[in-house]
């Protein structure tokens, strides 16, 4: 076994192909593949399937998933305490939702960048499962999100916080001025929401499809900064974190609006997997849980 070949197969891990691993290395492809196939004669089993256009690990290459991880760090650790230390790629790749990057997470790169400035952060942005695809890919080492409380048996969780789901509205919506509202009374006004795969959008389906009603948003993005800014000049309303539109609430500029017949909880939950090599980078991060800065 060779350290090349380790970096291989974390890399087809990574990028769930042999010609894009081979690519990103600087091998051929054909090298590539026969790294992988020593590697493979050596413990006399195969660690990759092909599925379509991309290869997925089979269940010993996942456990053997880390224990290369695992290596690849001892033999970094090994080079440090001789003195003779390789230059190492620090980074951090982080999965999270859209919305928490805009409003959580740049206090976070800024504390990275002014006391571990070695580290390079990646940020990949997606839903809730496309997240949870990235973690078992070894696409991200974490995935921070906020959905219902998140279970399984492949990941491990190091946080996990509630966080309301709120109606807000522009200061000067056509709205009565009333101390709580039923849900049937807001759906006149226009909504910008997020689209159908956020997570809480479809709680907030499910709802109204319990009360037989709908709704029929004027507009649909992914960007929640984009729809707060919309909300603002359009004099309309919308569903979304607490975290996300509590600065705008704060100064003024939007209302919160108590709804009587619906209250949503979900939760900000951080996740790597639990055959991911738990490294320098990772603990950094969620260390800083303790601090409530996540």
């Amino acid at each position: 076994m060779e350290i090349r070949q380790l970096h291989s197969f974390i890399k087809i891990v990574e990028l769930q192909s042999f010609s894009k691993a081979a690519e990103a290395l600087g091998y051929t492809q054909a090298a590539v593949t026969i790294q992988i196939r020593q590697l493979e004669l050596e413990f006399n089993t195969r660690f990759f399937d092909r599925v379509g256009r991309h290869v997925e690990l089979t269940p010993p290459g996942k456990k053997f998933l880390l224990y290369a991880n695992e290596i690849l760090r001892k033999v970094d650790d090994v080079h440090t305490i001789l003195g003779t230390t390789v230059v190492r790629d620090h980074k951090l790749r982080i999965g999270t939702l859209e919305s928490l990057l805009n409003f959580k997470l740049p206090e976070v790169i800024t504390y990275f960048y002014r006391h571990y400035p070695s580290i390079s952060l990646e940020i990949k942005s997606g839903t809730p499962k496309e997240l949870n695809e990235m973690l078992d890919h070894n696409q991200i080492d974490l995935a921070y999100y906020i959905d219902q409380k998140v279970y399984g048996q492949n990941w491990e969780k190091t946080l996990e916080e509630p966080e309301s789901v709120i109606f807000v509205a522009a200061k000067d919506a056509d709205l009565p001025e009333k101390s709580e509202y039923l849900l049937p009374e807001l759906l006149n006004l226009p909504f910008f929401l997020t689209e159908k795969d956020s997570n809480y959008r479809f709680a907030l389906e499910q709802e109204l499809a319990s009360q037989h009603l709908t709704i029929r948003p004027f507009f649909e993005t992914r960007n929640t900064e984009v729809i707060i800014e919309l909300i603002k000049e359009n004099k309309a309303i919308s569903f979304l974190p607490y975290y996300a539109v509590q600065k705008a609430i704060e100064e003024g500029s939007l209302r919160k609006l108590e709804v009587k017949d619906f209250q949503l909880t979900m939760y900000r939950q951080l996740f790597y997997h639990k055959d991911k090599w738990m490294t320098e980078e990772m603990k950094k991060f969620i260390s800083l849980s303790d601090a409530s800065m996540l």
